[in-house]
């Protein structure tokens, strides 16, 4: 999904936070939970970053826009038989890190589980209406999966 879609998404949940839980979240637990389900896509820069072994940040935006493009564009089928890269906080793994953290170490971490599992949400609700793989869930199930897959940068397009 993308970024300013993520963004928007994240507002209306948050406003809905707001009027469910407001004051028994505060508004910095807001304003965490907020960011938190936008900013956790910072794992594309780092991919980008591997990838490409280049820090730009403009750079990478638009290598991440062109190729989701091209990769939207192929039919579903195809799409599945291709990952495009690997996220590495785009797993459970990390909302039970962050659940470990926010249980003994602050707070802070559940607020920020919040965002990631509302942003990893999202993700697996677009797969499923788009009939995209679904490789949002397990870690360690993507890189197995990736083992086996084409890189989306490796096929041709004429």
């Amino acid at each position: 999904m993308r970024f300013k879609v993520h963004f928007l998404l994240g507002i209306i949940f948050i406003i809905l936070l707001y009027f469910l839980f407001y004051p028994i979240i505060s508004l910095f637990g807001l304003l965490v939970i907020f960011l938190s389900s936008f900013l956790i896509d910072i794992d594309h820069y780092f991919y980008y970053i591997y990838k490409k072994r280049d820090f730009s940040l403009i750079r990478a935006y638009k290598w991440y826009m062109t190729t989701m493009h091209r990769f939207c564009s192929l039919p579903p089928e195809k799409q599945k038989k291709l990952y495009i890269g690997f996220y590495i906080f785009h797993g459970i793994e990390i909302l039970i890190i962050l659940f470990l953290l926010g249980f003994y170490v602050s707070k802070i971490f559940i607020f920020v589980l919040i965002g990631f599992f509302f942003h990893l949400s999202t993700d697996l609700i677009s797969e499923i209406i788009f009939g995209q793989r679904i490789d949002k869930i397990f870690l360690f199930q993507n890189l197995l999966a990736m083992r086996k897959l084409t890189n989306f940068e490796k096929i041709d397009f004429i």
